[in-house]
């Protein structure tokens, strides 16, 4: 592990509200630059979004990968934070498996591939993905590259956003080699590294600490506050009605299945937005010996039912997954609404979003603030910008910030 110098801060107490991904990160980099900490978080538990389920079926509620091109790969292997991960296997990953046209493919359309092989760059902010992709690639190939993409979107129509935006996780999403890692044992062993190393930083952690209004007023005036929560549950706390953004509404649909030889590793529905994943290919002590993890996630319009959302799982399971219904020992279903990150309309980025500096000491981290990344990696960044603008913020002789930051201006 990098060396990283630390020179404590008496003077300098930064209160970080959050225990998820972008408290922690937060956290982390208030202490590494010499403050003096204080994390609250309201569950008794840490990780937000990130919680791994106890044994013996190990679900993890957010986040699935880490994505080897995103800065908080990098940002936590210099920490040794990141851990065991895996890739998936290579045989598993010839099991990816595409509907189109209501059957089951295994490869998708050639314009697909040839779309996402384009570099972000040469998409527009200002046209939605549907119309662009179109004149590169033609009206099937950009439907089924917006299907595609919505695995990074949690949208129910991702051809309506911006073409850039969809682009970019197009094209990561595509990448060969894939991109994506995956934690051994769950997303709760990096959130418990990050917990240690926190701590062992100085950091003070106090769960079931839940904080209000009046509660952010009496901390404000001692230090400056790190808000790491929803966006909502932010403009809650803060009273300020212009904390919204999109996100995307989707159903997720979790299930065990005893193990049967010859089920995909992921079906990708290319008639409309929709992904089942069997996550325990890469890491089969998630689940009991036998028995197999799938996760579905399903993107539904505003006034849709999950029903709907349901609906379209078992389709795909259907054909991915035969006789998965018998197989079943445990299921379970979540309506995600407002909880899987950003989403930028066309003329719309990331630098559109409610904005990490709030005035009066307040910052703002999470994944959907005005910071970079992809799903989850929008947390770390944000985290660590809050950090390091809050730590600056109580004085000139406050904080180091070479090695520790993201160059918002650069990405």
């Amino acid at each position: 592990m990098e060396h990283i110098h630390r020179q404590t801060r008496t003077d300098v107490h930064v209160h970080v509200i959050g225990g998820g991904l972008a408290g922690l990160t937060a956290a982390i980099t208030a202490a590494e630059s010499g403050a003096r900490v204080t994390l609250y978080e309201g569950h008794r538990t840490l990780g937000g979004r990130a919680r791994t389920t106890d044994g013996p079926y190990r679900t993890n509620e957010g986040p699935h990968a880490l994505y080897r091109g995103g800065p908080h790969w990098a940002w936590l292997a210099r920490r040794d934070l990141l851990g065991s991960v895996v890739s998936v296997p290579p045989l598993e990953a010839l099991r990816f498996r595409f509907r189109r046209a209501g059957a089951l493919r295994r490869v998708p359309p050639a314009a697909l591939l040839r779309l996402a092989r384009r570099s972000p760059r040469t998409a527009p902010v200002d046209a939605d993905f549907r119309s662009w992709a179109a004149g590169q690639v033609g009206d099937e190939g950009a439907r089924a590259a917006a299907h595609f993409a919505a695995a990074a979107l949690f949208h129910h129509d991702p051809g309506a956003l911006s073409a850039r935006f969809v682009q970019e996780r197009l094209h990561r999403l595509s990448s060969l080699p894939p991109e994506a890692r995956y934690p051994v044992g769950g997303w709760a062993r990096p959130v418990d590294r990050m917990a240690g190393h926190a701590r062992g930083l100085g950091v003070a952690v106090e769960t079931a600490a839940r904080v209000d209004t009046r509660t952010l007023g009496e901390l404000a005036r001692t230090g400056p506050v790190v808000v790491a929560t929803s966006l909502g549950a932010a403009r809650t706390l803060l009273d300020d009605a212009s904390l919204t953004w999109e996100s995307g509404r989707t159903v997720l649909v979790d299930l065990a299945v005893r193990t049967r030889r010859g089920d995909a590793f992921v079906v990708s529905d290319l008639d409309a937005p929709g992904w089942v994943e069997r996550f325990t290919a890469q890491d089969p002590g998630l689940a009991p010996a036998g028995e197999q993890l799938l996760q579905g996630q399903f993107p539904i319009g505003p006034d849709a039912r999950r029903a709907e959302g349901t609906a379209r799982a078992e389709e795909l399971l259907d054909l991915g997954f035969p006789g998965w219904r018998e197989r079943t020992t445990r299921r379970t279903e979540a309506l995600a609404d407002g909880r899987t990150g950003a989403v930028d309309r066309p003329g719309t980025t990331w630098r559109d979003r409610p904005a990490i500096v709030r005035g009066d000491g307040i910052f703002l981290a999470g994944d959907q603030v005005a910071a970079p990344g992809l799903l989850s990696e929008a947390s770390f960044t944000s985290g660590i910008e809050a950090a390091l603008l809050a730590v600056k913020a109580a004085g000139p002789r406050s904080g180091q910030r070479s090695g520790y930051g993201v160059d918002l201006n650069r990405t």
